[in-house]
C-alpha cells in the first residue's frame, strides 16, 4: 500500500489540471496578471502561496471544532495574515530586491480567494492530513500556471529566463537577435498575462471535452 490512497493522491493531482484553481475555478487571477512578467517572481509567489495554504489549511483543520461559526472568517483571516507576515519578513531578510518587486502582492495573499476558498470548502470539514494535501495540491495547480505564464512572458518579453539571457544579447545583436528578432514589449504588460492564461484555458479544454460540457 502506498503512502497515499487514490483518493488522497487526487487531492494533489486534480488541481494540476481538471480542477485547476486558475484555469477551471477562475480564482487567483490578480496575481497571475500582476507578478508574472518575471519567472523568478512567479516561482517565489508560488512557493509563498504553497507555504501559506499548506500550513493554513492544517491550522484551520485543527481548530475547526472550536471555531465559533460567527467569527470563522475573522479567525481564518488572522491565520492567513500571520503566515503572510512570516513570508514577507523572510523575503525582506533574504531576498530584499525580490520582495520589492513583489511589493504589495505578497500582502494581498491574505485576500487570495483560493486560500479563503480552501479554508471554507475543505479545511473546515476535513482532518489535518487531507487538508494539508488539499492545500499543497491547490497551491501546486496555482503555481504551475504562474510559472508557465511567467516563463513565456519573460522569455518573449525580455529574452531572458531568471535574469539570464537565453536568446542572445540584443545590444551586441548575438543569438536570435542577429537574425532580426526583437523582444515583444507587449508581453510585459498585464493584459498579455490574461491572454496567455486564456490560451492555456483553451488548450486545456480542447483536450478535455468533459470540461467543455460542464461549463
Amino acid at each position: 500500500m502506498g503512502l497515499l490512497s487514490k483518493k488522497d493522491a487526487n487531492l494533489i493531482l486534480d488541481p494540476l489540471a481538471d480542477n485547476n484553481p486558475i484555469t477551471i475555478q477562475v480564482l487567483g487571477i490578480c496575481s497571475a496578471l500582476a507578478i508574472t512578467a518575471e519567472l523568478k517572481a512567479s516561482i517565489v509567489m508560488a512557493i509563498s502561496v504553497m507555504f501559506v495554504l499548506g500550513i493554513g489549511n492544517v491550522v484551520i483543520s485543527l481548530m475547526r471544532n472550536i471555531i465559533p461559526s460567527k467569527i470563522r472568517i475573522i479567525v481564518q483571516l488572522v491565520v492567513v495574515a500571520s503566515l503572510v507576515i512570516i513570508v514577507d519578513q523572510v523575503l525582506k531578510a533574504f531576498a530584499y530586491e525580490l520582495s520589492k518587486t513583489l511589493s504589495v502582492f505578497v500582502g494581498l495573499i491574505i485576500t487570495n480567494c483560493i486560500i479563503m476558498g480552501r479554508f471554507e470548502a475543505f479545511a473546515l470539514a476535513n482532518g489535518p492530513w487531507r487538508s494539508f494535501l488539499d492545500g499543497i495540491g491547490n497551491s501546486f495547480g496555482y503555481g504551475l500556471i504562474l510559472i508557465i505564464v511567467g516563463f513565456f512572458r519573460e522569455l518573449l518579453g525580455s529574452g531572458t529566463l531568471l535574469g539570464y539571457k537565453v536568446l542572445g544579447d540584443p545590444i551586441a545583436k548575438s543569438g536570435l537577435y542577429a537574425f532580426g528578432y526583437e523582444n515583444n514589449g507587449f508581453m510585459l504588460l498585464s493584459p498579455m498575462a490574461l491572454i496567455v492564461v486564456g490560451i492555456i484555458i483553451w488548450i486545456q479544454r480542447s483536450r478535455n471535452k468533459a470540461l467543455i460540457e460542464e461549463n
